[in-house]
């Protein structure tokens, strides 16, 4: 029975090993994940800088697992090329093994100071920012103190004969070890933990160095597994696959010479705990300056052994919503807001040829325009879905403000979209029935309010994917003009109507449309007040100037 105890306790240790890294993981992302994505995408152009990235970014997160699945959703989503990536990961690796250099040191005296300083931070603090550092704070607590009870467990375990007669046929068979370390560190989603796991074992004397030297080399050979396992689409599965080659290349390189491995190791610490630990610092090391230089030929080859799958047939179908990033805000809204581009794409496409389906009945174009409507639809109500997956105690203040942003810009091109293939479809088509033709007059100021509307969208899709304040500024502003091009082409319209005294020229038919390209500019320009509103800058504007709540005419 003392036995049974024991690898209970022991598993509990190790539980509370894993929930203190989540804890730091979850603290760092919750609390600083948007300066990590802005940092990920404004400095990590060139090798040096992305392996330095990947050190500093490990070292926050405590685990090179989570730093391999932010990367690879950053890579899948478009925002880190996969050459830079993997530069990335190789200096995630390294990070790891500082982690594990600094923890494989007796200093669970601290752990009590940290989780009361956690603690202090995160009940007395309004601040996320604060409140998240408290969190990193008892994570790092836990995680020592978690080593510590795991130390004191082993030592009984020592005794245990069923217990050391399969660690050491582990030992003897360095493949299997491989294995089973590499599917234990696969449960465990941490290397970390798991090289830890494997110091504290030769510490207590369980393993000899040589086989704790192997289930070092399952521990980095596992820790790339769950980014690869979590990626869905063949662009995603690149970076975690080019990781696992360059550390199972790593492996196949030193199972033959564990022993002597193990014997040069020696001079830098006797202890067997001290040889795994530094072990798992040279492996990584050798394989960064081994791998460095050729990243842009490993990528090159990652493309040709997974290339772009074909675009599916229905545009409505989501390419960037990709599951696996939920765990990750971050990565989830960035994937959220490039599949909404997509939308404004589409819309894009559907304004371009109003002018040619009013000028000329161009019933084709029409008709392609009323086909739009429904895959927008659809992209809309999947990317409602997955921010609403996305929602709760996951999102930061930042976080969420850039959720509701991404709402807002979705319904409102959803709006736009519905407008333009209902209402606008639909007056076309009783314009092509009743044989009317617009004038020369006419056709000209539609196409200026159409210009005016096209120059809106391209400053509102800058507001929304840069935050661009002048442009949101620019677009609320052009509201009055728009107002007045529309007034100034209905009056001159209704003018002409009353001289001709005939009924003829497209009548209320030109007013609807004139009204439903003012009604499109409105939508446009909502996107411009949440960032106006947060930086201070819509004090004093007039409620009427704002974006008129959807009165549900025309929506699908």
């Amino acid at each position: 029975m003392k036995g049974t105890f024991a690898l209970l306790d022991i598993a509990g240790y190790v539980a509370l090993l894993l929930w203190g890294t989540h804890m730091v993981t979850s603290g760092v992302l919750r609390g600083y994940g948007s300066a990590l994505r802005r940092w990920l995408g404004r400095y990590l152009g060139h090798r040096p800088t992305a392996f330095a990235f990947g050190i500093c970014i490990t070292a926050l997160l405590q685990s090179s697992t989570a730093a391999g699945l932010m990367a690879t959703s950053f890579a899948a989503s478009g925002f880190l090329g996969l050459a830079p990536g993997l530069a990335v990961m190789l200096g995630a690796n390294v990070g790891t093994t500082l982690i594990v250099q600094v923890m494989s040191f007796d200093i669970s005296l601290i752990a009590p100071v940290l989780v009361l300083a956690g603690f202090t931070i995160h009940r007395r603090s309004d601040d996320a920012r604060y409140e998240n550092l408290g969190r990193v704070c008892i994570g790092l607590g836990l995680m020592l103190l978690s080593l510590h009870l795991l130390v004191l467990s082993l030592a009984p375990v020592e005794n245990a004969q069923a217990l050391r007669a399969v660690l050491q046929s582990l030992s003897s068979e360095p493949v299997l070890a491989v294995l089973v370390a590499a599917l234990m560190t696969w449960l465990f989603h941490s290397s970390v933990a798991m090289v830890l796991l494997v110091a504290s074992l030769a510490n207590a004397g369980v393993v000899d160095g040589p086989g704790a030297l192997a289930l070092v080399l399952g521990a980095n050979l596992g820790g790339t597994l769950p980014a690869l396992l979590e990626a869905h689409t063949p662009v995603a599965r690149r970076l975690p696959l080019g990781n696992l080659l360059v550390r199972a290349f790593g492996c196949v390189l030193c199972l033959p010479l564990l022993h002597p491995l193990a014997a040069w190791l020696a001079p830098l610490g006797a202890s067997p705990a001290r040889i795994a630990v530094n072990f798992h610092t040279a492996f990584n090391l050798g394989l960064a300056v081994l791998f460095i230089l050729p990243v842009e030929r490993m990528a090159q080859l990652l493309v040709r052994m997974l290339p772009d799958p074909p675009r599916p047939d229905d545009p409505g179908v989501p390419q960037y919503l990709d599951e696996g990033a939920l765990d990750s805000a971050n990565v989830a809204l960035a994937n959220a807001a490039r599949e909404s581009m997509r939308m404004a794409d589409m819309v894009e496409g559907m304004l371009k040829g109003l002018v040619e389906v009013f000028g000329k009945d161009d019933s084709v174009r029409a008709a392609a325009i009323g086909r739009m409507d429904p895959w927008l639809d659809r992209l809309g109500v999947a990317i409602r879905e997955y921010l609403a997956d996305l929602g709760g105690e996951a999102l930061n203040e930042e976080d969420g403000e850039r959720s509701q942003e991404i709402l807002a810009f979705v319904i409102n091109i959803e709006h736009i979209g519905d407008i333009t293939a209902n209402n606008l479809m639909e007056f076309a088509a009783k314009k092509a029935q009743r044989g009317q033709d617009f004038s020369a007059d006419d056709i000209q100021d539609l196409a200026a309010m159409h210009g005016q509307v096209m120059e809106s969208l391209r400053l509102g899709l800058a507001v929304f994917m840069r935050g661009d304040l002048r442009a949101a500024q620019q677009l609320v502003s052009r509201k009055e003009a728009i107002w007045r091009l529309e007034n100034e082409a209905s009056e001159r319209h209704i003018r002409a109507l009353r001289e001709r005294r005939d009924g003829g020229g497209g009548g209320d038919v030109y007013l609807r449309i004139l009204r439903d390209l003012k009604r499109i500019h409105s939508h446009l320009a909502a996107l411009a007040y949440l960032p106006l509103e947060r930086a201070g800058l819509l004090q004093g504007r007039l409620v009427r100037d704002k974006a008129p709540l959807p009165s549900g005419e025309g929506l699908g």
